[in-house]
């Protein structure tokens, strides 16, 4: 729910979000309930922002029936479902459930997009494949709306049909269980019987498997261009503070496309606020080309450039003061500090501490076990969770 309010609050059109079963972050521990969706779902409408459902696995034939329940209890909370199942439309199609359908179906061309759309589809998410061209052409003439991902972690099978996390561990990265063997240094050992049989290796770059994460910011103004309806942010198991930011990033790269803003120095400062949060090495997917060497990490490490360190909670906030009470149970704060306060109702509260007090005094630095106020002008809650964030050393760094 914090990372729901923070991608609100952020400026997002659209959200979406898995229940418990059936959808491709099953391994989350960060999953929506039938408890807490209609919740989600009213907040959603009281700011006008849409909200898609997640039924987006494989099904099998014992899950029809539970596929059915599914749909029949969220159908009244939200807007669309995001399906890659024949399954899931067919039931959708049968329910009257708007459906989108998935990148894991791999729709590539405006033909595919064109069937589609004639199964009642409103929109499609278009195969991780396809070029930027491409993606422009399909817009242009399959006369339904497409989406692509703008932002976040890729797949080295792009757009799903990956077995490698089933055939190690028997969890399939289509039932939404990857275990990601991909993300991890490999050692190579020869098998050959004889002498001088006895080779190994390890593999270099440390994750030969693992693609780079997609950041579009330096060329957003491309993207919005060739005609997309929908920039779609992966971060379903990200943190509320990776919503926060790149959200907000990519709200404001869009409004500067729209009223002729934008530039490459622009785009430049919002890849270093990304940046910020985790993340892989950045690169530009598969939009200006087909794979090559560049589109690998080095690294599986994470390359955020700053880091969150756990303080405290919040005791109190006063409204009319604006300020919060937080105690301090970690990391001591000081004034210069840069606060993150995070919440299920609050979202997440950046601010700079310009001045500690406690009751009539002025303070140079609040330790574990003691209480200060801080100015805040935005409201949060008590028992929030106060974070401090600092720089982490890595430098940033991103392909246009």
């Amino acid at each position: 729910m914090t990372s729901l309010q923070a991608a609100l609050d952020a400026g997002a059109d659209a959200v979406y979000l898995g229940l418990d079963t059936l959808n491709m972050r099953r391994m989350a521990t960060r999953n929506f309930t039938r408890e807490t969706l209609p919740e989600a779902s009213s907040r959603c409408r009281a700011c006008g922002t849409r909200l898609y459902l997640t039924l987006n696995t494989l099904l099998y034939e014992g899950e029809l029936a539970a596929a059915e329940a599914v749909l029949q209890f969220a159908k009244p909370h939200v807007d669309a479902v995001i399906v890659a199942d024949w399954g899931a439309i067919a039931l959708c199609q049968r329910l009257g459930v708007p459906f989108h359908v998935s990148t894991q179906m791999s729709c590539a061309n405006s033909e595919a997009a064109r069937f589609l759309k004639r199964q009642g589809a409103d929109r499609v998410v278009l195969a991780r494949e396809c070029t930027l061209d491409e993606v422009a052409a399909i817009a242009a003439t399959a006369g339904i709306e497409v989406e692509t991902f703008v932002h976040g972690a890729v797949c080295v099978a792009v757009s799903g049909r990956c077995l490698l996390s089933h055939e190690a561990y028997g969890c399939s990265s289509n039932r939404g269980e990857c275990r990601q063997p991909c993300r991890r240094e490999f050692l190579i050992r020869e098998v050959r019987e004889g002498e001088d049989a006895d080779a190994a290796f390890r593999v270099t770059p440390n994750t030969v498997l693992s693609a780079r994460d997609l950041c579009s910011l330096p060329f957003v103004d491309r993207l919005v261009a060739a005609g997309i309806a929908a920039f779609k942010i992966e971060g379903r198991a990200r943190n509320p503070e990776y919503v926060k930011t790149v959200v907000s990033a990519y709200r404001a790269a869009i409004d500067a496309v729209r009223d002729g803003t934008f530039t490459a120095e622009r785009a430049a400062h919002w890849c270093e606020a990304c940046a910020r949060v985790y993340h892989r090495e950045f690169g530009c997917g598969l939009y200006h080309g087909r794979p090559g060497e560049d589109q690998f990490t080095d690294t599986d490490e994470n390359q955020a450039t700053a880091r969150k360190l756990y303080v405290g909670v919040v005791l109190n906030y006063y409204a009319k003061a604006g300020m919060v009470q937080i105690q301090v149970q970690d990391q001591p704060i000081a004034p210069g500090d840069t606060l993150s306060i995070h919440g299920p109702t609050s979202g997440v509260v950046d601010l700079t501490v310009t001045a500690l007090r406690r009751d009539r005094e002025t303070c140079e630095r609040a330790e574990r076990g003691t209480w200060v106020t801080v100015a805040c002008p935005q409201r949060v809650r008590v028992n929030d969770k106060v974070f401090v964030v600092r720089a982490s050393g890595v430098v940033p760094g991103v392909e246009g």
